[in-house]
């Protein structure tokens, strides 16, 4: 494609993608804002559901056709739930890189400008055929050649490249995203609730990040060290020799995808113990590591069949694409420990305070109702897990669904920074943990984790008590030779005490507050005598003239007494 031609087909890009975001923002002013000003909030209200809907299938179908950062668009919101309808959330949250592969023509030329020579010559073998097609990039398997096989160790490899022309695409997506931005904040239905030009420079760092190769390969490695020595985590190794921004060499780790419950049971392997340790390994990753997976969908995580006689189980899970990861800072995770203590607990009040700690829900909300309802969730559903929960009645979680979502929607929520990624994470987990096993139970997963934190937390407890108890008694060990100083020094008269100043502030306190006692009894007199005028006269006349004598001592007494500080 020429210059021109690309430039005209960027065009029609921004342009596409601003009149579809036009035309949903014309339908939100006309039915949220327009309607209800003329007397038909109610059409709005009834209307809303199937109108969210149909917006999500038509952004489904846009993100699809276009690709590039629409379908992460569409991920993105799929996880906002805080901000976002679940007529929305629901329709995206299936939505994968749904994009036909890039001829293979394309995907040599762009491979062989960031490497600097022909695929022949950098490896000794390289398949056409894409191993997986995604919308910022696609895999191919490959061999190295005999001297980088012996340099490092590995043979087989899986090649990412880069679509080209995904950089100029991604910076027409973020260009448009941030003209949208900039209209919902006119917008106060949508301004109230969110922040729309934070949330997209969130998700702009966050893409390019992941279109960086050269990232990813660091995030691979530090998640390979954070593990090394676990016999339950795997990842592959970087070929740097292969490596550059856009293109991304590593060993071929590819096993049974992580859902194939078939697969699994025929090489011998329990689904439901790689749900626990699956649940296991996340736990890990937010609370001892603070370095998370962010994308653990089932194309991102194998299980490796191992001998058990080595490891205790018989697999062994495997991570890749570590193009999305999510930093746990020492605040957010004191935090989410908190909440996690407050969930295993069943403890309402604590789980609010959590809450509030991580900066979800911010201080000035009225928490008394989400205790309320907190203590009514866990009353009913606490401890159940998803076997347990598809027993009970789809209308009893409907009704409470619907008081607990239109309560909690009506609180000041909102996500700080880096949360986005873990919800989503946490969210691909449960799902999956689910679906391995549908008798899991997350209170069983996070209960132990919630146990060892409390342990954790009575021995910093104790640390701290001990740490004070020291520093108390250096000081009443040092006390009493201070004492006998001072005592000393009084015997000897060397300790004298200046009040001065103290008396000086007294007085000007003393004045004020008799100005004020004059002020008082000049409203008081002057009222008063106003309300005796129609009764009687001379009395009420007499006040009136006599309360300007306490007016003038509020008013000018101390004037040009200058009191010196």
């Amino acid at each position: 494609m020429t210059d021109a031609a690309a430039q005209g087909a960027h065009r029609a890009r921004y342009r596409r993608i601003l009149s579809f975001a036009a035309r949903e923002l014309i339908k939100i002013w006309w039915f949220e804002l327009i309607l209800p000003r003329v007397g038909l909030r109610s059409v709005a209200e009834r209307t809303r559901s199937p109108r969210m809907q149909r917006f999500a299938r038509r952004f489904h179908v846009l993100a699809v056709e276009l690709g590039g950062l629409m379908i992460k668009v569409g991920q993105f919101m799929s996880s906002r739930l805080d901000v976002l309808p679940p007529e929305i959330t629901k329709e995206l949250e299936g939505l994968q890189d749904e994009v036909p592969p890039v001829p293979f023509a394309d995907i040599r030329r762009a491979a062989e400008a960031e490497l600097g020579r022909p695929l022949t010559q950098a490896f000794a073998w390289f398949d056409e055929t894409p191993v997986a097609a995604a919308s910022l990039g696609q895999a191919h398997r490959a061999r190295l050649t005999a001297q980088d096989a012996a340099d490092t160790g590995l043979g087989h490899v899986v090649v990412k490249v880069q679509r080209p022309g995904i950089d100029e695409i991604v910076a027409v997506d973020l260009a448009v995203l941030r003209r949208v931005a900039r209209w919902l904040t006119r917008v106060r239905l949508v301004a109230d609730r969110v922040d729309a030009p934070g949330l997209i420079e969130e998700f702009a760092v966050t893409s390019l990040e992941e279109i960086d190769y050269l990232h990813e390969a660091a995030s691979a490695e530090r998640f390979r060290e954070n593990f090394a020595g676990d016999a339950r985590i795997g990842a592959p190794e970087i070929v740097w020799e292969r490596s550059t921004r856009r293109v991304l060499t590593l060993s071929d780790v590819t096993a049974i995808k992580i859902n194939d419950v078939e697969a699994l049971r025929t090489a011998g392997i329990d689904p439901s113990e790689v749900a626990d340790v699956f649940a296991e390994v996340m736990f890990d990753q937010v609370f001892t590591h603070s370095f998370v997976h962010a994308d653990p969908h089932p194309g991102n995580i194998f299980v490796t069949p191992v001998p058990s006689s080595t490891t205790g189980r018989n697999f062994r899970l495997t991570f890749i694409d570590f193009g999305m990861m999510a930093e746990v800072p020492d605040n957010l995770r004191a935090g989410l420990r908190t909440l996690l203590i407050a969930v295993a607990g069943r403890d309402s009040k604590g789980l609010v305070a959590a809450a509030q700690e991580i900066g979800v829900l911010l201080p000035s909300a009225d928490t008394a109702e989400l205790e309320r309802a907190l203590r009514a969730l866990f009353a009913r559903f606490g401890g159940m897990g998803f076997a347990e929960l598809s027993t009970v009645d789809p209308r009893e979680f409907a009704d409470f669904a619907d008081e607990f979502g239109d309560m909690v929607r009506s609180l000041p929520l909102q996500l700080p920074e880096n949360m986005l990624l873990l919800i989503r994470a946490v969210s691909l987990t449960s799902g999956m943990c689910s679906s391995l096993d549908p008798t899991f139970n997350v209170w069983d997963a996070a209960e132990p984790y919630a146990g060892r934190l409390l342990r954790d937390e009575s021995g910093n407890l104790m640390q701290d008590m001990a740490q004070q108890a020291m520093e108390t008694m250096a000081v009443t060990y040092g006390l009493p030779k201070k004492i006998d100083a001072i005592i000393t020094r009084v015997d000897d008269g060397n300790v004298t005490f200046d009040t001065s100043r103290l008396e000086r502030r007294l007085d000007r306190l003393e004045g004020i507050a008799r100005r004020i006692g004059s002020g008082v009894l000049f409203a008081a007199m002057l009222v008063g005598g106003a309300l005796l005028v129609p009764s009687i006269p001379p009395l009420g006349i007499t006040l009136i003239c006599v309360s300007a004598l306490p007016l003038l001592h509020a008013v000018f007494a101390g004037v040009g007494r200058r009191t010196p500080r």
